[in-house]
């Protein structure tokens, strides 16, 4: 009950911060005329902006199931995707992203895949998930100085802090994933510090939880040594993944018939954005994300009322659009899962806390 009343909320945080993120964009505009040009676009190229948020997310199961195949697990594509729009769903509507995993994790379990092998699957590709917007982070900042000296300086603070909270995320993981016994030592002694302090709580259970997932990151340390080609394979993977989802920002531009501005600045100012809010305490950097936006694109749509309905159309497309898509998959895997197990119901986030135990079995095999 807890738990569906977390999911409800979360729910209802988003819905409050959509209606709060929409009100401060568009007061004081004339909706009439936004609603005007968004009627006259093309609509061909937002269907070809769909298509390309779906191929986002079918790009994440190609991994999953290139991963599974790597431990020499033959797994069915469809079921690799319905994984993906889960864990894109869950992601969406929870802050930094922190729900996608777990309840992967789950479907996976109902569906026959050891949690083990499962876990250390979807760890990867979140380290390489990060790895790749820091890479194109580092690139943008190294050679787009010209692009980023015109931004006002609230959206250059953004860009650098979201740059340097993700390089930070990376360089953590990967200590985690490289040097896995020294990291376990010292986070022990430090949660131990902080207990003998008091400045936190049930130390032993934490203490618990980070033997739980430093044996994830000692599993994936291997997989990593002993499988150079397959990461590198995924990381190309992933870069392709995170560029078409920059593009439908271009997509949405050639839309309103314009054609002033290349395909690469406008993605480059879309991935901009995204390393932004990344690593923002909000679900899907909503109000940030818009925010950024509206400011970034007015020289490039020439008006705010034709960026404001860029910003509609861009956003709809590729954070509203795919909540929804995700939403029904979910569902659908839901009862499908549920019907199998003959309708014995568990939540995502209390199976993890349940079972989501360390095991003795050696990865990979």
């Amino acid at each position: 009950m807890e738990n569906k009343k977390n999911t409800i909320l979360s729910i209802l945080f988003l819905i409050v911060l959509l209606v709060l993120t929409f009100y401060l964009m568009f007061s004081g505009q004339d909706l009439g005329i936004i609603m005007d040009q968004i009627a006259r676009v093309n609509k061909w190229y937002l269907l070809t902006g769909v298509f390309l948020v779906i191929i986002f997310v079918c790009c994440e199961s190609v991994i999953i199931k290139y991963l599974l195949h790597v431990i020499h697990i033959k797994w069915p594509l469809h079921k690799c995707v319905r994984y993906s729009f889960i864990g894109f769903f869950f992601s969406c509507i929870t802050p930094s992203a922190t729900g996608g995993q777990p309840a992967q994790i789950y479907y996976m379990k109902k569906e026959g895949l050891d949690i083990p092998k499962s876990t250390i699957v979807l760890l990867l590709v979140t380290i390489l998930y990060k790895f790749v917007l820091v890479f194109i982070g580092v690139l943008v900042a190294l050679f787009g100085q010209t692009m980023i000296l015109d931004l006002p300086p609230e959206i250059k603070f953004y860009f650098y802090l979201g740059l340097g909270l993700n390089i930070f995320s990376v360089v953590f993981m990967s200590f985690l994933v490289f040097y896995p016994k020294l990291s376990r030592y010292l986070l022990i002694r430090f949660y131990q510090l902080l207990g003998k302090l008091h400045l936190i709580r049930r130390v032993a259970r934490k203490i618990v939880k980070i033997n739980r997932s430093m044996d994830d990151y000692e599993r994936a340390s291997v997989f990593l040594w002993e499988n150079k080609l397959a990461i590198f394979n995924t990381f190309v993977i992933s870069l392709i993944q995170r560029l078409l989802l920059f593009f439908v920002t271009y997509i949405v531009y050639k839309s309103f018939g314009l054609n002033e501005y290349s395909a690469l600045r406008i993605t480059i100012l879309q991935s901009l954005i995204s390393i932004s809010v990344d690593m923002l305490p909000l679900p899907g950097g909503m109000g940030i994300s818009e925010r950024i936006f509206s400011v970034i694109f007015v020289p490039i749509f020439g008006t705010v009322s034709l960026t404001l309905s860029a910003m509609l159309l861009s956003r709809g497309i590729s954070y509203y659009a795919l909540i929804l898509i995700s939403a029904v998959v979910t569902i659908y895997t839901h009862i499908l899962v549920v019907k199998k197990a003959g309708g014995r119901k568990m939540h995502p986030r209390k199976f993890c806390k349940a079972e989501l135990a360390p095991q003795d079995e050696d990865f990979p095999k």
